[in-house]
């Protein structure tokens, strides 16, 4: 086989792994609210799922910083990246495999299959660590945008079809309402943990491939160190020890933790003003203020969804039991993958009105893809039609932003405010559709919010990078503290989380346009990273 069919055969051998970090992802939102019924939870305690998950991708990053800062290089260098993948799915086939054999145990309690959920997301940090420069160069560098875009949608069809196929896996039929047993999922996570454990044999006979590695050197900084190590500490706790604490504290130890990351961060930007020595890429304001802003916009993408499943209980908004709102959350990972299929079409050159025309038909064959998988699969589609008119909101909003990230990210945070407001106001189809908007919404904001935040830092660059990966960590603290006043004030009205959070979005654009603009970099030059 010639070398390229070699690079073609891994590159797609790859995007199978970046199909399932989507589909376990997105699972989430059907086996939150099937946990909470099995295992008798608060609203809270089903989220802590979410909190395992993406801690797991802090956890991961965190390590292999604190390793490369003790050894003077980066260690993914040292072990190269390819390798670095094959480990990250040697831990991921642990972590299903530890899941299988939990779920068909009769005395399995929710603490073990958090802990499975955390090394399965453990390794998925490692391998997309790896993975993304591994993408870029298997073929010519000035392509490497165009693979990682289809990657990236490969990732976005796994979250499309993640819910649905763990619906049916659970409940059989869609809508059958049958009762699930844990047992249901034994099967399929086993078939995950060989799936992984082939691609991991895979890359590692396979001795064609690139070897890819970073040369750059890693940059002192112990004062950021020392931050991020302040932010590890209770969010471990809330892992770990949080059962062992007073009732009083470890009732309400979520919000000690977001007081501490946000609080940390907010020092960070006055202390690193005053003497810049020691804070290596955190000396940049719009570095932290972007670490915030990763934060809040991986919380709030998780959030909406994952407390979706209780908020469809309710009368007012249907009184879906678990085995019937599949269509829904998949609509709503479907509303991203919508946003970053337009969003890639700037990977790609074509004149103007092709462009112009592409952004206004590809959203709404995504649109229809989405549609058809959920007929395929014995949902209701009707109910979803009108959505379309969201999907041209967001549209709009994609010719308005013109691929300039701080106005795009503006616009769309905007979007999601509207919707929280819509939804937090009103019941029925229009809240439901009001909150699966904030899909749309979250859609281009990686990209947007990364370009912003690392614009300007030169030689920090890589480390400004893998600074803003720890901060999925929102996605750990974010749901659980929605789930937390959703039990004590109703799950309706705990989406106010996400209009605060979409407003810190908002406030993001305009600021780091301004730091930017002071610091000489023209914001509207400045072009969308590729997306998350």
């Amino acid at each position: 086989m010639s070398n390229s069919k070699q690079q073609q055969t891994s590159l797609y051998t790859l995007a199978v792994v970046f199909f399932f970090w989507g589909f376990v992802a997105a699972s989430n939102g059907i086996f939150i609210p099937f946990c909470k019924t099995h295992f008798n939870l608060s609203q809270y305690e089903s989220q802590l799922i979410d909190a395992s998950f993406y801690a797991a991708y802090f956890f991961g990053s965190f390590f292999l910083y604190l390793l490369s800062q003790y050894n003077k290089h980066d260690v993914l260098n040292k072990i190269g990246y390819k390798s670095g993948i094959v480990y990250g799915l040697l831990a991921s086939v642990i972590g299903a495999g530890l899941l299988s054999v939990f779920s068909g145990m009769a005395t399995v309690t929710f603490g073990m299959i958090l802990g499975a959920f955390f090394i399965i997301a453990l390794g998925f940090s490692l391998q997309q660590t790896s993975a993304q420069p591994f993408v870029v160069a298997l073929g010519p560098i000035e392509t490497g945008t165009h693979r990682l875009n289809f990657t990236g949608g490969v990732n976005s069809l796994g979250t499309l079809l993640g819910p649905i196929v763990v619906s049916i896996v659970l409940f059989g039929a869609i809508g059958s309402g049958q009762k699930a047993s844990l047992g249901s999922i034994q099967t399929l996570y086993l078939i995950l943990a060989a799936l992984f454990a082939v691609v991991a044999i895979f890359f590692f006979m396979n001795k064609s491939l690139p070897v890819v590695t970073s040369d750059e050197a890693i940059e002192n900084s112990g004062k950021a160190t020392t931050t991020l190590a302040i932010i590890a500490i209770p969010t471990a706790i809330l892992l770990f020890l949080n059962n062992f604490l007073p009732a009083i504290i470890s009732n309400n130890f979520i919000y000690i933790c977001l007081v501490v990351i946000v609080g940390v961060l907010i020092y960070t930007l006055g202390a690193s003003k005053k003497n810049s020595n020691g804070w290596g890429a955190m000396h940049y304001p719009q570095l932290v203020l972007g670490m915030l802003g990763i934060f809040t916009y991986v919380g709030v993408e998780v959030t909406i969804q994952s407390n979706m499943g209780a908020l469809l209980k309710l009368p007012e908004f249907g009184g879906y039991d678990e085995s019937s709102i599949s269509n829904f959350i998949s609509l709503y990972w479907g509303s991203l993958m919508i946003g970053r299929w337009t969003g890639a079409l700037s990977a790609f050159q074509m004149s103007t009105n092709t462009r112009k025309i592409l952004t206004f038909i590809v959203p709404f064959i995504a649109f229809a893809i989405i549609l058809g998988i959920n007929y395929l699969s014995g949902n209701a589609i009707a109910d979803l039609i009108p959505y379309a008119v969201c999907i041209l909101i967001a549209v709009m909003a994609f010719f308005i932003g013109n691929e300039r990230p701080a106005q795009t990210l503006l616009l769309f945070a905007g979007i999601g405010i509207t919707g929280m407001l819509i939804g937090l106001v009103t019941t029925g189809n229009i809240a439901m559709f009001a909150f699966m908007s904030g899909g749309l919404a979250c859609s281009i904001m990686w990209p947007s919010i990364f370009s912003l935040s690392i614009s300007g830092l030169g030689k920090y660059t890589s480390q400004g990078a893998s600074f803003l990966i720890m901060m999925i960590l929102g996605g750990a603290i974010i749901p659980p503290i929605q789930g937390k006043i959703a039990d004590d004030m109703g799950i309706h009205i705990s989406y106010f989380i996400p209009v605060l959070c979409f407003a810190y979005l908002a406030f993001f654009a305009l600021k780091a346009k301004a730091i930017l603009k002071t610091q000489g970099i023209n914001v509207d030059e400045v072009k969308a990273a590729a997306g998350h």
